[in-house]
């Protein structure tokens, strides 16, 4: 099976602050994306890298390539953007792996989960099981405790047969909250790989310390 990835980046992040969009802003001396193309370019089972960028950033020179990715400019949306990577790689290949830029701590067991389960599922995504405690609040008080058992909180790459999950996004040109949101309107059954709690997504200013220290600590430094 021949194995793409699509790296999307391009998104603003403006509840991370700055002047700049988070997957570009400075991380461990490089950015969040560099990281984040950095672990598939090198993955062996990996053939091809799509970056996806806001197309004011590929004007601006954002990426400062060095690596083996082709750049592809994205949409008005996320789902957009996932669509002009998936349409750029298609139908050449067989599988395809969706990652969000700011994933930068995302490694390799977590990518082998995804690309193990898609043997023999069309879709597989990995996730974290919700262990503290939900509420649900209103105007900054606590209403009810949600039930927790079953929960996950959804990480990235999400991997899909190729064909099934395009077609799934030209049915649906609307988009969902994520791919495999997508991939379940189409009725494509998703199987559940294990996660990481330092697949964290960079969201908030404070995300980017914890990220630094993560690939610092990787690093040996």
């Amino acid at each position: 099976m021949k194995i793409a990835a699509i790296i999307v980046a391009a998104g603003r992040g403006l509840r991370a602050g700055g002047d700049t969009p988070k997957q570009w802003r400075p991380l461990a001396g490089h950015s969040s994306t560099y990281f984040a193309v950095q672990a598939f370019v090198r993955h062996p089972r990996v053939s091809r890298v799509v970056l996806v960028m806001n197309g004011a950033d590929i004007a601006a020179g954002l990426w400062p390539g060095g690596f083996d990715a082709d750049v592809v400019a994205g949409g008005e949306t996320r789902s957009l953007s996932v669509r002009a990577g998936l349409e750029q790689v298609a139908p050449d290949y067989d599988q395809v792996l969706i990652h969000d830029a700011a994933r930068a701590c995302i490694m390799r067991d977590v990518i082998d989960g995804v690309i193990a389960a898609l043997q023999s599922h069309k879709a597989a995504a990995p996730a974290v099981a919700v262990v503290d405690a939900l509420w649900r609040g209103t105007s900054g008080h606590v209403e009810q405790t949600v039930d927790r058992t079953g929960l996950f909180r959804a990480q990235t790459p999400q991997g899909f047969d190729l064909k099934a999950i395009l077609a799934a996004h030209r049915q649906f040109p609307e988009g969902g909250a994520d791919d495999v949101e997508l991939a379940r309107l189409a009725g494509m059954d998703v199987a559940i790989t294990p996660g990481h709690e330092d697949n964290i997504k960079i969201t908030l200013p404070e995300d980017f310390e914890r990220a630094e220290r993560i690939l610092r600590a990787r690093d040996g430094h």
